[in-house]
């Protein structure tokens, strides 16, 4: 079983914020599997389905985002197979790539991401895989609380979800082919 789980914060007020395309990451990843948010378990929205053969579970942490990693832990104790480094894709935004770029890595720090330092935290390892979507960084003296919690630019919002289409092609390579081959085939440096 793998267990794809993008981070955002519930509520219809953070929908269209830079801070959820994780969740327009797993939103369009149950449109392609034909699966809906049926469940509500570990503090967080759950979409069951299959890929690569296997069971996949889509999931949306309803914790907010700075502790998202409360609910990934339970969901971690309850499938204690789950070997998070093998079995766990974290999906996020990620302020050091420009709008339309995303990054694939298998480990490696929160980089000041607190939802990622959260799951970090509660795992008590780095080590699990990720795909990084970018948002790009406030500008001047924009504070970055301000910059996450708002919604797109019109300029930034069409790379953007090109992106979040890009991340989901990523996370089915990855659960057909395996991570590593996901990885030299999505991690692409643009312009």
């Amino acid at each position: 079983m793998k267990v794809i789980v993008g981070l955002g914060n519930p509520g219809a007020m953070y929908e269209k914020t830079r801070h959820n395309v994780g969740f327009w990451v797993v939103d369009e990843l149950a449109r392609r599997l034909g699966v809906s948010w049926g469940k509500v378990k570990w503090r967080a929205h759950v979409a069951e389905g299959r890929a690569g053969g296997e069971k996949v579970l889509l999931v949306k942490p309803q914790t907010y985002m700075n502790l998202s990693g409360e609910s990934v832990r339970e969901l971690i104790d309850f499938y204690q197979e789950l070997d998070p480094a093998r079995d766990l894709i974290l999906v996020y935004d990620d302020m050091d790539f420009p709008p339309g770029q995303i990054r694939l890595r298998e480990r490696g720090s929160a980089g000041g991401h607190n939802g990622v330092k959260s799951v970090i935290q509660h795992l008590g390892s780095e080590v699990f895989p990720r795909v990084r979507v970018g948002i790009g960084r406030p500008s001047g003296d924009g504070r970055v609380v301000d910059y996450v919690l708002s919604p797109f630019s019109a300029e930034d919002l069409a790379p953007v979800q090109e992106a979040v289409a890009r991340a989901a092609d990523a996370v089915q390579c990855a659960l057909e082919q395996g991570f590593a081959a996901a990885m030299n085939r999505y991690n692409v440096r643009h312009g």
